[in-house]
């Protein structure tokens, strides 16, 4: 059997195994999908009439704020998945078994591709159930069959990325509580980002920061695509903030597992 075949098959050996725990552990998966949950509709229907008309509380001023809200709504579902990821990496580290899967003849890689994959489909279930809510409560996109395609294809490359920075983060942390913290500040990305008001309302500085950091063109692309508005350079620095998480965080991770364990 060739080495790209072992791979494969001890990648898929991982792969139930995390899925085996996500079955085990229901209340973590349940809690990261339901913290976007809450959030769209806390904005939609308590905020959404104010932040879509200004001052006024109009129901078509709520409808077109779900429009603008939805876009973060799903990258902040990505963000939050990504927790649950650290958590387990980290209680890996803790447990020894990594430790343990490191004198085994398995690959080295399908350790962490196991967590990533299994990462990568809780986030799918998450977003199908966020996205499910929010065509529920009024969200009604323009988008034809392609910029589904490109909408679904940028949120996937960027959940693989951030999957990839949140098994850097487990391995890391040096405790399971740590691991727990850490990915906190990601998860509020969005907000400081053009997730749920535009970036030009905030204040000059803040305002720089919410347009130019990882979220936002990711966020603004995903927007176009689903409702037809203009691009602009928004997808370009989407792929290319994509790109650097994911090639940054995964050379961060094989390096941080590949290390000698401290004795």
């Amino acid at each position: 059997m060739s080495t790209l075949a072992l791979a494969a098959r001890d990648s898929r050996t991982m792969l139930r195994r995390n899925m085996r725990r996500w079955a085990r552990y229901p209340a973590m998966t349940v809690q990261l999908i339901a913290l976007p949950v809450i959030m769209l509709l806390l904005f939609a229907y308590v905020f959404g009439g104010t932040l879509g008309a200004g001052l006024g509380g109009e129901a078509s001023a709520r409808a077109d704020y779900i429009e603008y809200l939805v876009p973060g709504i799903l990258l902040m579902t990505v963000a939050a998945a990504i927790q649950g990821t650290a958590i387990s990496v980290a209680m890996d580290m803790q447990e020894g078994i990594i430790a343990r899967f490191r004198t085994m003849a398995i690959s080295r890689g399908a350790v962490l591709t196991g967590h990533v994959i299994g990462s990568f489909l809780q986030t799918l279930v998450g977003l199908a159930i966020v996205l499910g809510v929010s065509l529920a409560i009024g969200f009604r996109p323009s988008a034809n069959a392609m910029e589904w395609l490109g909408a679904i294809g940028l949120i996937a490359l960027f959940a693989v990325a951030l999957t990839w920075l949140a098994v850097a983060l487990g391995l890391s942390a040096k405790s399971v509580e740590t691991a727990s913290n850490t990915p906190t500040l990601i998860v509020l990305l969005p907000f400081l980002g053009s997730g749920f008001v535009p970036a030009d309302s905030m204040p000059a500085g803040l305002s720089w920061f919410a347009e130019y950091q990882p979220f936002s063109p990711v966020i603004e692309t995903v927007r176009s695509l689903l409702l037809g508005t203009e691009i602009g350079n928004n997808a370009i620095l989407a792929l290319g903030w994509t790109v650097v998480i994911g090639v940054f965080s995964y050379l961060w991770a094989m390096k941080l597992f590949r290390r000698p364990p401290v004795r």
